[in-house]
């Protein structure tokens, strides 16, 4: 847990300190560098406290389980997750899931809407047609036809940013707004094709979300709360039956 306080002079946040479970993961350390001395919990805990009217926010560092999950990944991914509310609510409730594991249902249930971020698919460097969708030139044209017809006039005498040009597409990060969750589950096997998914495998706690999600197989997809408004039309679906038959 990380507690932020406010720098007198820049008036930026600055972490006032940090309090760290007793139970911590070993494969963390390949991600950070954990303490090997850690200070007195209770103290630092009553020291927190007597300086709660100068603390601005409390946040959490959370990493993935990427064993549990299956993956022949070991470094986990670390996220810092503000807790809302008030400070004192927000302290009490950080003390509260310290050193505990959280899950899927501990946060959302089937029928829920959530945003999520995700990084798509690498492509590599693409040209202008296939990275912006252009229209290709005719024929009978003059230095390729794959290219804009002109990048911009002489004044300004620079490049816009709007003119298509070939980069880098894909491997962006996203955010996928308004799915809805339809199932959470522990078991794997009820929705795995005897098979196993393609690039991927068994799977063992799972959520299944209606729509389509951003990224390639194994990496890391986070949920968040909706910052739009529900859709109205949508209505509660429940999954009744789901075909583990074998897939190529």
């Amino acid at each position: 847990m990380r507690v932020y306080t406010t720098n007198p002079i820049s008036k930026k946040l600055r972490v006032l300190t940090q309090i760290w479970g007793e139970n911590i993961e070993k494969d963390l350390s390949f991600r950070i560098k954990i303490p090997k001395i850690q200070q007195n919990k209770d103290q630092q805990i009553a020291d927190v406290r007597k300086e709660l009217m100068n603390v601005k926010e409390i946040r959490v560092l959370a990493h993935t389980l990427p064993r549990e999950a299956g993956l022949p990944q070991k470094t986990p991914d670390i996220l810092e997750i503000k807790v809302s509310g008030a400070i004192n609510e927000a302290f009490d409730y950080a003390l509260k899931i310290l050193d505990q594991k959280i899950n899927l249902e501990d946060v959302y249930k089937p029928n829920d809407f959530v945003d999520l971020n995700a990084v798509t698919k690498g492509k590599g460097f693409a040209g202008p047609v296939k990275r912006h969708g252009i229209k290709i030139l005719p024929r009978k044209t003059r230095k390729g036809r794959r290219v804009v017809g002109c990048i911009g006039p002489w004044h300004p005498a620079r490049v816009m940013w709007t003119v298509p040009r070939a980069g880098q597409l894909g491997y962006f990060a996203r955010t996928e707004h308004n799915k809805q969750i339809l199932k959470i589950g522990e078991d794997g096997e009820e929705i795995t094709p005897s098979s196993g998914f393609k690039r991927y495998g068994k799977v063992g706690i799972h959520c299944i979300i209606r729509g389509s999600v951003p990224g390639s197989t194994k990496r890391l997809i986070r949920l968040r709360d909706p910052i739009r408004p529900k859709p109205t039309e949508m209505e509660d679906l429940q999954i009744t039956y789901i075909s583990t038959a074998a897939k190529n």
